[in-house]
C-alpha cells in the first residue's frame, strides 16, 4: 500500500476511534480480509507465475464450491503408483506456482500432491480471505481428496492447517491429516491481529471490536485460534520449520508451536528467511522425510 494511502488511513482511523469505534472496527476487520487482487502483483510475482506455466500444465484443475465461492484445488501426480496423498497451502499473498518446489519433492517421492489456492488468491475465486473461509476450503478439498498422509502449509497456510486438522472452526469436521509440516507458520492469530493493527493505527476500542468479529462469524474468540495449545489438544505429528531470520514471523512463534508437546519436531534453518524457505532443497527434503518416515504404499484413486 502507498506510504500516502498508509497515512490517509491510520488518520482516518485514529480519528475513529473517538467517534465511532464500533464501526471502525468492522472496517477494519473487512480491510484485514481483504486479499490482493491481481493487479498488485509485483514484477518478480508475475516472472515466477510465468516460469511455473509449463508446471500447472501437468496439473489436473478442480474447481470446488464453498462457502466463499469457487476454490481451485491443484492436482499434481507423481510418475509412478502413489503411496498417498498430501494436500499444499500457501500463504498470505501466495498461490500454488510459489509452492513448485515442494509440490515436486512430494510427487518424487510417490506422493499425489494436491494444492489449494486459498479464497482470493492465485486462480481462486473472491477478494476476501480469514481462518473461517480457509479452513472450509480446506475442509472441502479433504472430503474431495482425502484422507490426506499430510498438511504442508506456508506462512497463513500453516496456521490453516493447524485449525483444519484440530476442528478448531464449529460446524467444520475436522480434517483426516496424519502429519502436519509447518514452515515458517504463525502461532498465535492474535499476534497477527495486533500487528495489523498497530500498522493501520487501531485504537483500543476500535481494535477490540474488529476483534469480535472473529466471534461473529467463527463462533470463536480470537485467543482461541493459538497453534500451541491447539496442537496440544490434538496431537497430530508435526514438523515446525523456521528461519531464525525471518521477519515475517518471528522466530519465537516456531518456539511456541513445538512446546506444544513431544508430538511436534522443530527444525531450524539458517539465513532463509521467510519466502526463499520454501525453495530450499534441504527444506523440501526434511518436509519429504518427515511424512515418508513411516509411510505404508496405500493405492490412491
Amino acid at each position: 500500500m502507498a506510504s500516502f494511502g498508509m497515512k490517509v488511513i491510520r488518520g482516518l482511523f485514529g480519528a475513529a476511534e473517538h467517534v465511532a469505534p464500533a464501526l471502525a472496527g468492522r472496517a477494519a476487520f473487512n480491510l484485514f480480509c481483504r486479499t490482493p487482487g491481481r493487479r498488485s502483483l509485483t514484477a518478480g510475482e508475475r516472472r515466477a507465475i510465468e516460469q511455473a506455466r509449463t508446471f500447472m500444465q501437468e496439473a489436473r484443475h478442480h474447481c470446488l464450491r464453498t462457502r466463499s465461492g469457487c476454490v481451485m484445488v491443484h492436482e499434481f501426480r507423481p510418475a509412478r503408483k502413489a503411496i498417498g496423498t498430501v494436500l499444499v497451502i500457501h500463504g498470505w499473498r501466495s498461490r500454488t506456482e510459489y509452492m513448485r518446489s515442494m509440490i515436486d519433492g512430494f510427487r518424487g517421492a510417490g506422493f499425489r500432491v494436491m494444492s489449494l489456492d486459498l479464497p482470493g488468491h492465485g486462480h481462486s475465486s473472491g477478494r476476501r480471505l480469514n481462518m473461517v473461509t480457509a479452513v472450509d476450503a480446506a475442509q472441502t478439498a479433504g472430503e474431495w481428496f482425502g484422507p490426506f498422509a499430510a498438511v504442508v502449509g506456508h506462512s497463513f497456510g500453516g496456521a490453516v492447517a493447524v485449525n483444519a486438522a484440530v476442528g478448531s472452526v464449529p460446524g467444520i469436521a475436522p480434517l483426516a491429516a496424519e502429519r502436519l509440516v509447518l514452515i515458517a507458520a504463525p502461532n498465535a492469530m492474535s499476534d497477527v491481529f495486533e500487528g495489523f493493527g498497530r500498522s493501520v493505527n487501531l485504537g483500543r476500542r476500535t481494535y477490540s471490536s474488529m476483534a469480535g468479529q472473529v466471534r461473529r462469524i467463527s463462533g470463536r474468540a480470537l485467543a482461541d485460534f493459538n497453534g500451541s495449545r491447539q496442537l496440544a489438544s490434538v496431537p497430530v505429528p508435526a514438523l515446525v520449520i523456521h528461519a531464525p531470520d525471518d521477519r515475517e514471523v518471528p522466530a519465537g512463534d516456531a518456539m511456541m508451536l513445538a512446546a506444544a508437546g513431544d508430538h511436534v519436531r522443530l527444525h531450524w534453518v539458517e539465513g532463509l528467511g521467510h519466502r526463499r524457505i520454501l525453495s530450499d532443497p534441504a527444506v523440501v527434503e526434511r518436509s519429504v522425510g518427515f511424512v515418508t518416515e513411516r509411510q505404508e504404499p496405500a493405492l490412491v484413486h
